[in-house]
């Protein structure tokens, strides 16, 4: 469970550092890069201590797995609450059909 904490903790960072300056689109590009790279320091921050741990319980093909689901269901948030956009029927069956993965990836077969 800690390991699950971390990977949301710094998937909240990596999704700010990646999507949250298109918030801010007159932002020169150069400075917009350097908050980036800080924010995605902390990202770094939880997600190494996040992979470390999980790999006494997981796979690195589950945990990769559960880091992106982790991803799909923060980006789903912030696009929504940070960017004010609309989740539309279509992204949402697509990452469905991604989260099904899940269950291949953890089956066991």
């Amino acid at each position: 469970m800690q390991a699950i904490l971390l990977l949301v903790v710094s998937n909240v960072f990596m999704t700010f550092a990646w999507y949250g300056h298109l918030k801010f689109k007159s932002s020169p590009l150069f400075k917009v890069i350097i908050i980036s790279w800080l924010i995605a320091f902390a990202e770094y921050c939880f997600q190494v201590p996040a992979n470390r741990i999980g790999s006494y319980q997981f796979s690195t093909a589950q945990l990769k797995t559960i880091q992106e689901v982790i991803t799909l269901v923060v980006f789903c948030g912030f696009s929504i609450f940070y960017l004010r956009e609309d989740l539309k029927w279509n992204y949402i069956v697509g990452f469905g059909m991604m989260i099904l993965a899940v269950f291949f990836v953890f089956k066991k077969w």
